[in-house]
Order: C-alpha cells, then sequence, then structure tokens
C-alpha cells in the first residue's frame, strides 16, 4: 500500500467550470423509447448532465476555472511555479496538454506543467504528487487542473453508459503553509482488473483503423459502439468497489488517527448514488456530511470529487475543515485521502 503523509500543505482556493449545454436524461431519446430511458433514469438517478459542444475539450474548460481562480484571488500568475493537468481526453497525444495551458494562463516559462493520465481516482493522486513536489521548497505556488469531456468517448447507443457521463473543469490553488496541518494519502492500483473500464482502439497496442471505427452489436441487448469508446462492466465494478473502499477508508482512519466523527465532509466519486449511500451508511456518516452532485451532473471521472466540493460546499468552508475524498475508477486504481482545508475560497461555477 503506498501511504502518505504530508505536512504544510493544502488547498487555498477552488473553482470549476461546466459546459453551458444541459442534457435532460430523460429526454435522450434519440437511440431509445421513452418508457425505457425513464427506468434507466429512474434507477440510476442521473436526471441532468452536461455535455461539452464538440470544439470544447478539457482544457477549456480547465481554462475557464483557472482563469476565475485565479481572478477572484488576485493571484500573482509569476508566482505560479508548477501546473499538473489531469485528464484522459487530452487535446493532442502530443505535446502535453498541461505545457499549453502554461502558455494559455500567461505563466512564466519557469513553471512546471506535466500531464497526469489517469481516470476517476485522479484528483487525490494528483494531490499526492504536489504535495510532495511542494515540499520539497523551490515552489510558491501550484495549479491542479482536472478535467474531462467524457461525452465524447462513450456511445450514445450503449445503455450501459449513455446515461452516466458528463464534462466538466476544476482548478485548485495549493500553497504550503504550516496552518494545514498533516494530510493522509492511501493510493493503489490493480492492473488485473484493467478490461472493467476500457477504451481498447486508438492507442498503440490498437491502433485506429476503419475496423476499430467499425460500429457493432455488442451484446444480445443490441447495445452498439465502436472500439474507440468506452466500455464498463457495471456489476463488477459494484461488487469491487463494495468490497475494496470500505475497507481502505477505515485503514485510511486508523493510520491517520482521525475519527469519522471528526470529519467535516465525505466526499465520494459520483459514479453510484446507490453505492455511495451505502458506503456512507456502513460508516455511520449522517447524510449532510455527505455531499452529491451525481443527479445534477452525472458521472464526471476525477472532476467529480472536486466539482462537488466546488457545487455544494460554497459557503461552508469558513476555518477548519477536515474532509476525507474517495475515488475509484479506470485501471483500476482507488485512493483515500484524509484533507485539511483551512479558509478556503470557492468561487461561482462558471459556464461555458
Amino acid at each position: 500500500m503506498a501511504y502518505l503523509t504530508f505536512k504544510g500543505v493544502g488547498v487555498t482556493a477552488m473553482s470549476a467550470a461546466v459546459p453551458h449545454h444541459v442534457i435532460n436524461n430523460y429526454e435522450y431519446t434519440e437511440f431509445f423509447p421513452a418508457e425505457e430511458v425513464k427506468q434507466v433514469v429512474d434507477k440510476i438517478g442521473i436526471y441532468e448532465r452536461r455535455f461539452a459542444d464538440p470544439d470544447t475539450c478539457s482544457s477549456d474548460l480547465c481554462f475557464a476555472a483557472a482563469e476565475k481562480l485565479l481572478e477572484d484571488n488576485q493571484v500573482d500568475r509569476s508566482e505560479i511555479d508548477l501546473l499538473v493537468f489531469i485528464s484522459q481526453t487530452p487535446d493532442y497525444r502530443m505535446p502535453a496538454t498541461s505545457i499549453l495551458l502554461q502558455d494559455r494562463l500567461g505563466l512564466e516559462k519557469t513553471c512546471m506543467a506535466f500531464d497526469i493520465n489517469l481516470g476517476c481516482a485522479a484528483f487525490s493522486y494528483g494531490l499526492s504528487v504536489v504535495y510532495g513536489l511542494m515540499q520539497t521548497g523551490g515552489i510558491r505556488k501550484a495549479l491542479l487542473l482536472d478535467g474531462e469531456t467524457r461525452s465524447k468517448v462513450y456511445s450514445p447507443k450503449d445503455r450501459r453508459t449513455a446515461f452516466l457521463f458528463g464534462d466538466g473543469g476544476v482548478a485548485a490553488l495549493i500553497e504550503c503553509d504550516p496552518k494545514f496541518g498533516e494530510s493522509h494519502f492511501s493510493i493503489h492500483s490493480d492492473g488485473s482488473l484493467a478490461d472493467l473500464i476500457m477504451i481498447k482502439g486508438g492507442g498503440y497496442r490498437y491502433p485506429s483503423s476503419a475496423e476499430t471505427l467499425k460500429e457493432r452489436v455488442v451484446d444480445e441487448y443490441g447495445n452498439r459502439r465502436n472500439d474507440e469508446q468506452g466500455t464498463m462492466k457495471g456489476g463488477d465494478v459494484f461488487s469491487f468497489v463494495l468490497s475494496h473502499i470500505p475497507k481502505d477508508i477505515k485503514r485510511t482512519l486508523a493510520q491517520a488517527n482521525v475519527d469519522v466523527e471528526q470529519l467535516d465532509y465525505v466526499i465520494f466519486h459520483q459514479a453510484n448514488d446507490f453505492m455511495n449511500n451505502h458506503i456512507a451508511k456502513k460508516l455511520k456518516l449522517p447524510a449532510e456530511k455527505v455531499p452529491a452532485t451525481i443527479a445534477k451532473y452525472g458521472n464526471t471521472s476525477s472532476v467529480s470529487v472536486p466539482l462537488t466540493i466546488v457545487s455544494e460546499l460554497k459557503g461552508k468552508m469558513a476555518g477548519n475543515k477536515t474532509l476525507l475524498l474517495s475515488a475509484f475508477g479506470v485501471g483500476m486504481s482507488w485512493s483515500t485521502a484524509i484533507v485539511p482545508f483551512v479558509d478556503c475560497k470557492l468561487s461561482e461555477i462558471v459556464e461555458v
């Protein structure tokens, strides 16, 4: 187990951007009968999502969020020494999208910038990477940008994924200050389960071709997709989560010597409301400590944890707050983080 502890590093401000285009899931009926759509939507509890326009990328959402954060907090851009961009829907194969954002945001050429290609657990992974670099003492301020346009990589003709995913981008400003105290991260991976969530075609193992782009019926239920669209074995993912996530949360709390009662908020990855409620009950968490956004934004992959913070906790983050962040997904990878926030400033959500 990778168990990491950091001292004196924390998030001082956060912002988020979502596409202006709202998808009403009940009206997402182009490929399925309205009655069947209603049954699916009622079951999964995702009523609205945001879809990026064809020419809007994850970087555009993160740029809008970062601009809002920098302006609202009057940040001197010359003091940003590190920019990390998290996404599995980057602008290009090359160059790294973080490098493009460094220039677009007007940051100094001395700013370190790199991408992290990871799925739903990536925000905590990214925080741990940035916190570790910040503790070297050579970085004044860092931007962690996390964006996904998952609506572009799942087939609208596959009912198993068509109603789940939405788009968004977030920005977090990270600084060193003794007031933050200790942060604790528990981080895991299991590549033997890689096929649970996957886009098989379009990389270098299975390069793009006429065959990978050919839409086909993939099961006895008539679902259709090509090999460059995402697949998910939902039942297996569900079983994995219930088996691994509660245990990891309890272990992390024990190692950090933190009681559940000391947590101000617990932010779960917004993949399945039933699953999150089940875990919350096992941990005996009151509902008011477990904010959720899945109903209005759907599953935004790694963006879902920070987007939930910005969306649901504005006006509630004054003073010292202890948050537990829990996420899982593509890989499989999963993470639990216990992170102190001190007077964290949350901006209004921007629409792009």
